[in-house]
């Protein structure tokens, strides 16, 4: 394993400005912007939303956010960068942070807007970075482990907000088998390296239905079988990690739980029409 400076792969910003003019670099994966004080709105591709103190924001790679402030504002920005996916890097709970980052940011009901529906996981998070804030400025022993633990929580909390229902809306009757749809795709999501719970008994059981008429269900609503639709997110995964990460086949292979590297490459070569290899090195070859 390399050593790295922490600020190479997590980053924690905290400043106060009337004026906004951060820029993302290419190097971040992923950042987690959290209003301390202040008000104002933030655009994205023409989508506007305000922003208020104590408010919550994720923001993938591709999305630059263009923040206007209306008054002073004090954020804090964890920043998460692409040696997040480095396999040479040792890093505490690191797994634990791209299941949880890949679940918020990969989610079918993943939006531009406050991240944070409960109140009291509000309340919960904002106590959390007292302390990582804390432990940050310390740096007394086991400090990286700490704070590791404390990141992993405040993703799993945003992860949990993302499939809660806003008690605000009232869901109408007729979209209600597309809610129970997206509470499959959730588990899935969710559990994805977890080859036992993404049996279709595990998650027949979870939903409290028979295998078959979960089967029969899904491919009734969505025209995909539950196999197949598992296996096709498996390998958008593996899209991702061959191009932005430098692990091997044979790793993601066991990371998504395939047998081994031969088993993924058929796969691979089935529905994406070339090896995992080839697909790499056709995507860095059209980037130069």
């Amino acid at each position: 394993m390399i050593q790295l400076n922490w600020q190479d792969i997590f980053i924690i910003d905290r400043f106060s400005t009337s004026r906004w003019d951060a820029v993302n670099k290419g190097d971040i994966y992923f950042q987690i912007l959290f209003i301390e004080e202040g008000s104002g709105r933030i655009t994205i591709d023409h989508k506007v939303t305000s922003y208020k103190s104590r408010d919550i924001f994720v923001f993938a790679k591709n999305e630059v956010p263009d923040i206007k402030t209306h008054e002073t504002t004090t954020f804090i920005i964890f920043k998460f960068t692409d040696l997040l996916f480095s396999s040479k890097v040792s890093l505490p709970d690191k797994q634990n942070w791209l299941r949880r980052s890949e679940f918020i940011l990969n989610h079918p009901k993943r939006k531009f807007q406050e991240a944070l529906k409960n109140i009291e996981d509000r309340d919960l998070i904002w106590r959390i970075l007292f302390f990582i804030r804390k432990e940050n400025t310390a740096k007394e022993q086991y400090y990286l482990q700490i704070i590791a633990n404390m990141v992993s929580t405040i993703l799993s909390i945003i992860a949990r907000n993302v499939t809660e229902k806003n008690p605000e809306h009232i869901t109408p009757k007729s979209t209600k088998k597309n809610e129970r749809i997206d509470e499959i795709y959730a588990y899935i999501r969710y559990n994805i390296y977890d080859t036992n719970l993404l049996k279709i008994s595990a998650i027949a059981k979870h939903f409290h239905i028979t295998s078959s008429t979960l089967s029969n269900y899904f491919k009734k609503e969505t025209g995909n079988s539950l196999h197949n639709y598992i296996l096709l997110y498996k390998l958008e995964i593996a899209k991702d990690r061959l191009l932005n990460s430098d692990f091997t086949v044979s790793q993601i292979a066991i990371q998504l739980g395939f047998t081994d590297e031969s088993h993924l490459t058929r796969i691979f070569k089935k529905y994406c029409d070339a090896t995992p290899k080839q697909y790499k090195d056709s995507h860095v070859l059209a980037d130069e």
